[in-house]
């Protein structure tokens, strides 16, 4: 290029779920923030789609994720705040299966670790509460009454919007076709130009680890399928009437929602087909096979909302080998920052992804507790490409590191790699 390069503060690849809350958390703080999306704003090629998303504060993945999740609710009602639009819904959240079932002893363990109010009700309770619901009498279920939906969509174009009233630039259809260090900085180069910037946040989804060298064989892109079946009684399957849930029965793991935004029950089933997918070539059209599973479901459990198809819709997930977050700086390159917020449980934290990736960017570390999601409890994982040593966070000067927690936020800990994998080990 014979011109001079655009210059950032920091340039952010992917505006989707985590993309456009770094984007707007960037802008707040004042910074000159490039924001970068291969495809549309919003899109239907990844994760962040399908008109609803579960919110729930009792998760049984790992009670580390509630102080997080605590502050994920804080920031939802505050960008819905800004734009005059309602963004969070809460309906409840229900996390059933087996007595002796991780689905249903972890959301009751992190209630009790967390002292959130639940109730616990059995199969039967829960069918007489709502009944929509039809699981198995010796069924056991953990009532949330805090959890609900996210309108992905919905969000990402508040995030963008909000973002772009504070001075950011954000281009959809612009491909990256890769960065380079440049000094203590990076430079960018799209199919459309060359940008250069202090720092560079990489959050996109399925495509993290053709833009991050050392997450290659840690992702896998898996295809999902979701179904929104007409009910056949409507009226049980309002938000008022069906809290949205996670279920683990005998033919796998089911998460679900009420009627919302288009005609339909929704829901889907964890790890689908189990089909680990390139997400260029995915095959997206639903077919029949895909429909079939999820209907048997609904048939089962869900008998009053198992009318006519009304819609079926493919998205992924994006899978690492222990189903937890990675969100990190780079080992060789600390001013390049990146979050796979994946294993298909990540939507609802996207609003404090977005404060954390901003701190990752700023300077290197963040004021969140996220050792937990560290890559380099990975280093000597066999899937991994590439060696992996943690790279010396950017603090600016005079600043130390703490381990106590500050405005209910935790600071960065200090943990050795056997510790750190010690943390993600699940507790049940």
């Amino acid at each position: 290029m014979n011109r001079l390069a655009k210059r950032y503060n920091t340039i952010v690849v992917g505006v989707g779920g985590a993309g456009s809350p770094t984007v707007y958390e960037l802008a707040k703080r004042g910074k000159r923030v490039l924001g970068l999306e291969r495809y549309d704003i919003p899109h239907d090629m990844g994760s962040s789609h399908g008109y609803t998303r579960i919110i729930r504060l009792a998760y049984y993945e790992h009670p580390s994720y509630v102080m997080l999740l605590r502050r994920a609710y804080e920031l939802w009602r505050e960008i819905q705040s800004r734009v005059g639009e309602q963004l969070l819904h809460i309906t409840g959240s229900i996390d059933a299966g087996p007595a002796d079932s991780w689905v249903f002893k972890g959301s009751w363990q992190s209630c009790l670790d967390h002292n959130l109010p639940h109730e616990v009700l059995t199969g039967k309770e829960l069918a007489a509460r709502y009944p929509g619901y039809r699981l198995p009498f010796e069924t056991m279920a953990l009532l949330q009454p805090e959890g609900g939906y996210l309108t992905p969509e919905r969000c990402i174009v508040a995030y963008v919007e909000a973002a772009q009233a504070l001075g950011a630039e954000v281009h959809g259809r612009e491909t990256v076709l890769g960065w380079e260090p440049l000094g203590g900085g990076v430079r960018v180069t799209t199919d459309r130009d060359v940008y250069e910037a202090d720092s560079l946040v990489i959050t996109a989804g399925a495509w993290n680890s053709e833009l991050v060298d050392v997450l290659g064989g840690l992702l896998e892109p898996e295809r999902q399928v979701l179904a929104w079946l007409q009910p056949s009684k409507p009226e049980l399957f309002t938000p008022e009437r069906f809290p949205v849930f996670n279920l683990l029965v005998n033919e796998g793991r089911y998460y679900g929602f009420p009627v919302v935004a288009v005609p339909g029950f929704k829901f889907g089933r964890y790890h689908h087909l189990e089909e680990v997918v390139n997400p260029e070539t995915m095959h997206r059209e639903p077919m029949l096979e895909d429909e079939q599973l999820l209907r048997e479901f609904a048939e089962r459990y869900f008998p009053d909302g198992c009318g006519p198809t009304m819609s079926l819709k493919s998205c992924m997930f994006t899978n690492t080998p222990d189903n937890h977050f990675i969100i990190d700086v780079h080992p060789q390159y600390p001013q390049v920052s990146f979050t796979s917020p994946c294993s298909g449980h990540g939507y609802k934290f996207a609003s404090v992804l977005g404060e954390i990736m901003a701190d990752l960017a700023e300077r290197g570390d963040t004021r969140h507790n996220i050792e937990l999601f560290r890559l380099e409890r990975f280093a000597h994982h066999p899937r991994a490409r590439r060696s992996i040593r943690p790279a010396q966070p950017r603090l600016p000067s005079g600043v130390k590191r703490h381990s106590h927690m500050r405005n209910g936020l935790y600071e960065r800990q200090s943990l050795n790699a056997a510790e750190a994998i010690d943390a993600i080990r699940p507790f049940w």
